[in-house]
């Protein structure tokens, strides 16, 4: 089999910047889009902002399409492991799921209706589930690749830098979105929800131009020969799931994207209510961006030397430090606003970094020791239980955030004398101590990840397997 070369690695995180900037468009904007936190000025409410016990009709149908989704990532990381095709296992997938993945993400903004109206919440419903469902046919495959691409461990920590550079970057871009569609609308006079659905297009299109490289420019065969495995997709779950390792650190990785997801969500939110900032949340997300930029070369030469789990637990810490800082957004007065937004921004960009790089290698390390000690190869199952977990914890930030977010929400009067929508932030706050909590708590639980033995099984197998070749030679 062939090392893979840095080409070759930069064109497989070019897909990561594709998929991730569809992802971001959804984590980062539908709540704002269809839930904003006032109205007036072109802005206006596509689903009711009403709660059930709760619970808002955006959180459940948000969280609803994340539970389908986590349902069939074991039935898509099945299909992968099994997969027969002259390409490889995993890159058919990346090429016939590319185009359904980034049509479907524009039209989960194009809702029939232009107001409240229930057939806007079937729409925003069944869009969602087909989201969902073509971005695990993509991405599922794709983490697959890293431990076949990645089989050293310097590989692996190169090819987790760099598809975390390329996700940062993704997602930057998809968080200019709304950026894009209120300057195309305040230049132009267009319509503001025709300005944000041509914005849309255009990203999804860059996007599935950069997912489609890796899929027809990586061939699969040249770095594994795996054979597919024959088994069912939930006896396949189930054996993942036996390695206690991998259920600690899965544990904790739920628990962290609950915490981590609530921030993104409400990333807007807090610039634009807490900290008054209407038009600088693009400046903040840009600067955030940067520090983690800077920060990943450090997080690659600090894992080789103290280790992944070390790091990750600082990494963990780091984020309870820049949430509780982020909480009191606005209220320390001797702090102008804009200043402690950057600090903000430092604080949250540094942990970013680490949990950006260091949970994709840890579950390929985890991957390659359970195949050493089982004798079979589960690389896509590994992920796909992965995303299952983190898409749960997902699920349930939605339902978290948005249902914190209209604590706070008020009816008032503009200059008009028209009622709109206004929020005095309380809810948001509390998001942020709730995210607070869970990020101390994932700490707490990585803690009993054992890497040691984890490392060393690997190392052995890699003994073996020279001895084993090096006996063959001689042969």
């Amino acid at each position: 089999m062939k090392r893979v070369s840095t080409k070759i690695k930069w064109i497989f995180a070019v897909g990561q910047l594709g998929w991730s900037i569809l992802a971001g468009i959804i984590s980062n904007l539908l709540v704002n889009f269809y839930l904003p936190d006032k109205t007036g000025g072109g802005i206006i409410t596509f689903v009711t902002s009403a709660t059930f016990i709760g619970l808002t009709v955006i959180g459940l149908i948000t969280a609803g399409g994340r539970i389908v989704d986590a349902v069939t990532d074991p039935w898509i990381a099945n299909l992968s492991d099994k997969c027969g095709h002259r390409l490889g296992k995993r890159i058919p997938f990346l090429r016939y799921s590319a185009v359904p993945f980034s049509v479907v993400t524009v039209l989960v903004f194009c809702c029939p209706v232009h107001g409240e109206s229930p057939w806007n919440v079937v729409w925003l419903a069944v869009m969602l589930i087909i989201f969902y469902i073509s971005m695990t046919a993509y991405c599922t495959p794709y983490n697959a690749l890293i431990p076949v691409l990645g089989r050293e461990q310097k590989d692996r920590m190169d090819i987790s830098t760099y598809i975390s550079l390329t996700y940062i970057v993704g997602t930057g871009i998809a968080f200019s979105g709304k950026m894009v569609w209120e300057a195309l609308a305040n230049a132009t006079g267009m319509e503001y929800y025709l300005c944000a659905r041509l914005t849309l297009g255009l990203l999804s299109l860059i996007a599935l131009v950069c997912m489609l490289l890796p899929a027809f420019l990586i061939k699969e065969k040249d770095y594994d020969n795996s054979a597919p495995v024959n088994e069912n997709a939930f006896k396949s779950l189930a054996k993942t799931f036996k390695n206690k390792q991998f259920r600690i650190f899965v544990l904790s990785d739920v628990i962290y994207w609950i915490g981590i997801t609530i921030f993104n969500t409400g990333f807007i939110y807090y610039v634009e209510n807490l900290l008054a900032l209407k038009d600088a949340y693009m400046i903040l997300f840009v600067f955030m961006t940067f520090v983690t930029f800077v920060c990943y070369v450090p997080v690659n030469m600090l894992s080789r030397k103290f280790g992944k789990k070390k790091l990750l637990v600082v990494g963990f810490f780091l984020f309870g430090l820049a949430f509780l800082v982020s909480a009191f957004a606005g209220k320390v007065t001797f702090i102008p606003n804009m200043a402690y937004g950057f600090i903000i921004c430092v604080l949250v960009g540094v942990p970013l970094s680490i949990l950006g790089v260091i949970p994709q290698a840890i579950v390929a390390d985890i991957a390659e020791c359970d195949a050493a000690e089982t004798g079979e190869n589960h690389d896509a199952m590994f992920y796909a239980a992965r995303t299952f977990a983190f898409k749960l914890g997902q699920s349930i930030a939605m339902i978290i955030f948005t249902s914190l977010a209209v604590i706070g929400q008020y009816t008032d009067l503009d200059e008009t004398g028209a009622e709109i929508i206004r929020n005095n932030g309380t809810g948001y706050r509390l998001s942020l101590v709730v995210a607070l909590v869970l990020c101390v708590l994932a700490a707490v639980v990585v803690i009993f990840y054992n890497e040691k033995k984890t490392l060393a099984t690997i190392e052995k197998a890699h003994e073996e397997a020279l001895a084993a070749a090096k006996k063959n030679e001689e042969k």
